[in-house]
């Protein structure tokens, strides 16, 4: 449909800027069955020999029961590189015409930008049908875009990370 379902500027392109992004988005539009992207490592393990491991991003998504998939051919990559010069051109050029310089005036000049460029380019689907699910209860947002790593408790309740070595209170839990 070429319509922008969700736009933001933040300081880099990072798994914590794609957890805001795509908070925003669920928040707004509920959940879709699937992401489509490109091949970017916030998708998916870029080593080729790595036999197992997921991305912080793609972990999230799991959790939320949202497929990705990634553009495999060259054909659907230039789709999503297109969308991105058209973007590229159009939102530079409306940012210099306001005299929007700063991201913090950018984020809250986009909803504007959106909504005038989907009236103008975005086109009705075949089917008007919205596969969007709601989000459930037991799905806290919050928690689930976070970064999150398994470690496992010792027998004498330490767990290392990044070099450091925490001691876990002894309790009726931890035991």
């Amino acid at each position: 449909t070429s319509e922008l379902m969700a736009l933001r500027f933040g300081p880099s392109e990072s798994a914590f800027e794609y957890f805001a992004a795509t908070q925003g988005y669920l928040e707004e539009h509920g959940k879709p069955r699937a992401f489509y992207s490109d091949k970017a490592s916030i998708f998916r393990v870029a080593n080729t020999r790595a036999t197992a491991g997921v991305t912080q991003f793609s972990r999230a998504l799991t959790q939320l029961n949202i497929d990705i998939i990634c553009a495999n051919t060259p054909q659907a990559k230039g789709r999503v590189e297109r969308a991105n010069q058209t973007l590229q051109d159009r939102l530079v050029k409306e940012l210099r015409l306001q005299g929007i310089s700063t991201p913090a005036a950018g984020n809250a000049f986009l909803p504007t930008f959106r909504a005038d460029f989907n009236r103008r380019f975005a086109r009705a689907p075949l089917n008007p049908h919205d596969a969007h699910r709601p989000l459930r209860a037991d799905e806290d947002l919050a928690t689930i875009f976070t970064w999150q790593e398994e470690r496992k408790l010792s027998t004498n309740l330490t767990v290392h990370y990044q070099s450091i070595m925490y001691l876990v209170a002894p309790s009726p839990a931890t035991l």
